[in-house]
């Protein structure tokens, strides 16, 4: 016994991170726990709750009471797992039932109540993004991979090679979706699944061509749909390559659906009562891609959107932030001036760093954001220099911005519309993550770092002082600077005039 008590106590103990990513599907909430050690990511475990949120969405974009409540109660079930994790260490993103729904922000408010992290919507091409970084981070490289995913509202499809998305495209087609439109009454009818793979094909028609044109040397499915159809493919033919499906098994599944008539006469081993309701609405999916995209052969991988969101967080924690290459990238598109872009950021940090406090904004996600907001803020100049504000705004919406969720893109758009000119606070989107008085206090430091800059030249500003209380800011230039600069007092003048719209008073000299 005295052996083991001592066992390990030469060991040491190295510095371990644990980490944890919530996916909050349309079908199913997957929660995924992983600690990182020495640079290496180790998945712990995984949990899975059924809670089939698309089944609340209505017609007009609305989700109902009950789907709120199945997924509030899931989120319930994971809270104890999540006990204990720092703020950085925990990301939870939603799809495509968030994505639609007009009272989302009615989830989420219900959400942060019972999990102190923010939900994060993502647009589908982000989605489809980090999905492809579960696939690449967790299979053998073999070239060119098409990777595709059927959710239950939505379905992702990816070409990439090692790392690297090339093409990533969003659906509107999704097991659940298909299930009420086709499958609703558990009827296994050929004209329902005609009609059903018909309209996947249609959807299809926008993509097609590209993706085959392109071309890829693997395919790889991921997500639980494929995984069952693939299990029933085993099934019908054991010869089959384990893990594999081609187009004649999925054949052969349909016709075993439409011999069966209805939904409960299925009789396959590997059917289980959570997946059989929405198999066929699956099925006919991954059919359609199958002929529409000319697939021939497709692997599964385990690894999906929450392994993406965990190796991503991963390569955040180890500050090679994707976010950035996204910015660099916005800047050569648009042929940002990144001289004056650098003069921005850095007056603006220096202000951000004497007020954060005082201000309730020292966080280092609203930081990031408004540095990028800074560095991003002239990419309207490609389109016109009157409005520019405007244009950048319009750009940085509505551009797919790898990395960034909804509410980060929205808050990054926010702050670039309004770094000139008035502040119309009405003309602020709802945001859940930030307070709108953090949002009206980083335009301020914004557009006096664009301001003080208006002459873009290097080494023109003196030592700046600021100090914030309240609704106050207090600007101090050094050496009686402003003195010998009646140009930039006018600016800082009428700058005053366009804080007020906001509720701050701006006090300088």
């Amino acid at each position: 016994m005295n052996q083991l008590a001592n066992a390990f106590s030469d060991v040491e103990a190295r510095n371990v991170t644990h980490v944890a990513a919530l996916d909050i599907g349309s079908n199913s909430f997957h929660l995924v726990v992983a600690r990182i050690n020495a640079g290496s990511l180790q998945i712990l475990y995984k949990v899975k709750q059924r809670v089939r949120m698309a089944d609340g969405l209505d017609k007009d974009g609305y989700l109902d009471q009950p789907a709120i409540d199945r997924g509030i109660a899931a989120l319930e079930q994971f809270a104890d797992s999540l006990r204990g994790f720092k703020p950085d260490s925990v990301r939870i993103v939603a799809t495509h039932t968030l994505r639609k729904a007009h009272n989302a922000r009615d989830f989420i408010r219900a959400a942060r109540r019972v999990l102190p992290y923010p939900v994060e919507i993502i647009s589908g091409v982000e989605e489809a993004r980090m999905i492809y970084q579960g696939v690449a981070h967790t299979t053998e490289d073999n070239g060119q991979r098409l990777v595709v995913d059927i959710g239950g509202g939505s379905t992702e499809f990816i070409i990439g090679k090692g790392f690297k998305p090339v093409l990533m495209r969003s659906l509107q087609m999704g097991c659940v979706s298909f299930t009420q439109r086709y499958f609703k009454n558990g009827e296994l009818k050929s004209k329902a699944f005609n009609r059903a793979i018909m309209a996947a094909k249609q959807e299809l028609e926008m993509i097609d061509r590209r993706y085959r044109q392109l071309g890829w040397d693997v395919c790889i499915g991921t997500s639980g749909t494929i995984k069952t159809i693939i299990s029933l493919a085993q099934e019908i033919n054991p010869d089959l390559k384990n893990g594999t499906l081609s187009r004649n098994e999925l054949r052969k599944l349909v016709d075993a659906c439409v011999k069966a008539e209805q939904l409960d006469k299925l009789n396959f081993k590997e059917l289980g009562d959570d997946r059989k309701p929405i198999f066929a609405a699956g099925l006919a999916i991954l059919l359609a891609i199958f002929e529409s995209l000319d697939i021939q052969l497709m692997e599964f991988s385990m690894a999906a959107l929450r392994e993406g969101v965990i190796y991503e967080m991963e390569d955040r924690l180890e500050h090679q932030d994707i976010r950035e290459r996204t910015a660099e990238s916005l800047a050569v598109r648009y042929d940002v001036d990144t001289e004056q872009a650098k003069r921005v950021l850095n007056t603006t940090m220096v202000l951000y760093h004497q007020v954060a406090e005082d201000w309730d904004i020292k966080h280092e996600e609203l930081q990031s954001l408004l540095g990028w907001s800074a560095l991003l803020h002239e990419v309207g100049l490609q389109i016109n220099s009157r409005g520019v504000q405007r244009h950048s705004g319009y750009i940085l919406q509505n551009a797919d911005l790898p990395g960034f969720n909804q509410e980060q893109q929205d808050l990054l758009a926010t702050l670039v519309r309004f770094h000139r000119k008035k502040i119309k606070t009405s003309d602020f989107p709802e945001f859940s993550q930030y307070r709108n008085e953090q949002v009206q206090r980083l335009i301020c430091i914004l557009q006096l770092g664009v301001v003080l800059n208006i002459k873009r030249l290097d080494d023109f500003l003196p030592q700046i002082k600021a100090k914030a209380k309240q609704d106050k800011l207090l600007l101090e230039f050094a050496n009686d600077w402003l003195q010998n600069a009646p140009l930039v007092v006018a600016d800082l003048e009428l700058q005053a005039e366009y804080l007020q719209g906001c509720g701050i008073r701006l006090v300088v000299r």
